[in-house]
């Protein structure tokens, strides 16, 4: 049975972990922070594909070597996402996000000063991979512990709406990124773009520090001092586990698009730059508010269909991508109109489903649940720009579009859970 959270919904001040005395509009502060840092960090992990194909140029990378460095920021996130959910449920989310954080923005700062081109020289794919790595094994913090966050201040019926509005922040910060560094990599080099990654991090960082208080979670005492609970581990249930692998199956199409939609839009469909970011922009801005949007209904129906509209998410990308797979036949319009339309409902249905496993999971383990869900997410980011060149020099971009779009897609719509009935955990 999951403790009670302490919530004031008429009081004029709500009070922290730390005793701290706030505005009862606090909580919308702390979704701020949280909708910034992950923004932040959301730069770096989506941004950096974005400019995929100027980096391979730039540093002069084959395809696998691009999929190494694109690969080596998720691979860090999915190695540590369970740690630091856990830690948040221990120590608290402020520690992990300041020394998260903080880390990210010393190791992005590395890059920016010693890890780009320059007209004599360009680092090997193998230590910008492993900087990038850490980088991305450090703010991973964010995803479970900005999420626990939030889902310690607000109300039950308030947390899809709000869990929805902090992973909004994914496809924001992708945007951003996506608007902002293949220009900046294009005019003034790549020094400027990590540059830019790094000052965001760490006014991130400083937020973070300045104004972040734990929220009021009833808590227990171990023997040992720590915050212990009796609600059952998440990682030891089944039902949480298949929503979970869901979460990897339909990250194998978003990262399709996220990682080498640029190379496959300029390359094989022959847009130029402009065109290239125009798209990928529509698709984060688009699946930002299918996120919130998705998030505030279920809200309304009382947190019901979250599972049902995940998998209708599902088949819709599936059909997305097989038309996307049919681009030697189709205009060029409706190819890039499919393929824009695959990658924001790709990016769309994170919000319900964080919801659901977090609430799943009970407030008090929420930690640990979205630490999990954002393993599985982080690992199906992790393989897709490393299985894409493999596939494409064994067969074609079709084949990549069916394998790692329409057959992932399908998948999750088999395995995602049917409804719980009331009162009954699925």
């Amino acid at each position: 049975m999951s403790q009670t959270l302490a919530h004031p919904t008429t009081a004029d001040v709500v009070v922290g972990r730390t005793g701290k005395r706030h505005s009862a509009n606090y909580r919308w502060g702390i979704l701020g922070i949280g909708v910034f840092a992950q923004a932040a960090f959301s730069a770096t992990f989506q941004g950096i594909p974005t400019s995929g194909s100027i980096l391979a140029a730039a540093y002069g990378y084959s395809y696998s070597q691009l999929g190494l460095v694109l690969a080596a920021v998720t691979a860090g996130i999915f190695l540590t996402e369970v740690f630091w959910g856990v830690l948040s449920d221990r120590i608290g989310e402020r520690i992990v996000l300041m020394v998260g954080l903080g880390g990210t923005t010393l190791s992005l700062a590395a890059v920016t000063v010693f890890l780009v081109p320059t007209a004599s020289a360009a680092p090997a794919a193998w230590a910008l991979a492993v900087v990038l790595f850490l980088s991305g094994a450090l703010g991973g913090c964010v995803n479970g512990a900005s999420g626990r966050a939030v889902m310690g201040w607000f109300p039950a019926n308030r947390r899809g709406f709000a869990i929805s509005l902090r992973v909004a922040a994914v496809p924001l910060g992708g945007a951003l990124g996506a608007a902002i560094m293949p220009p900046l990599a294009v005019n003034v080099g790549f020094r400027w773009v990590f540059a830019f990654l790094t000052i965001f991090m760490a006014a991130a960082t400083v937020a973070v520090v300045l104004w972040l208080d734990e929220p009021p979670l009833a808590r227990t005492k171990a023997s040992d001092g720590v915050a212990a609970t009796t609600t059952r581990s998440p990682l030891v249930r089944w039902d949480i586990w298949r929503v979970a692998l869901v979460a990897f199956l339909l990250d194998l199409p978003q990262f399709t698009v996220l990682t080498f939609g640029s190379v496959f839009l300029s390359q094989v469909m022959g847009l130029d730059l402009g065109g290239v970011v125009i798209a990928i922009v529509v698709v984060q801005v688009l699946g930002g508010v299918s996120r919130v949007v998705s998030g505030r209904w279920t809200d309304q129906v009382g947190g019901r269909h979250r599972r049902t509209l995940v998998r209708v998410y599902s088949w819709l990308i599936a059909l997305a991508f097989l038309g996307v797979a049919a681009y030697q036949v189709a205009p060029t319009w409706l190819v890039v109109g499919l393929f824009v339309a695959a990658g924001f409902l790709a990016c769309g249905w994170h919000g319900v489903h964080y919801a659901e496993i977090a609430t799943m999971a009970g407030a008090e383990r929420s930690g640990t649940a979205l630490g999990l869900e954002n393993t599985m997410v982080f690992g199906g980011a992790f393989v897709t720009p490393l299985l894409i060149p493999v596939v494409l020099d064994l067969s074609s971009w079709p084949v990549v579009m069916l394998l790692i779009g329409v057959v992932p897609a399908v998948a999750s719509a088999v395995l995602m859970p049917r409804e719980a009935r009331p009162g009954v955990t699925a």
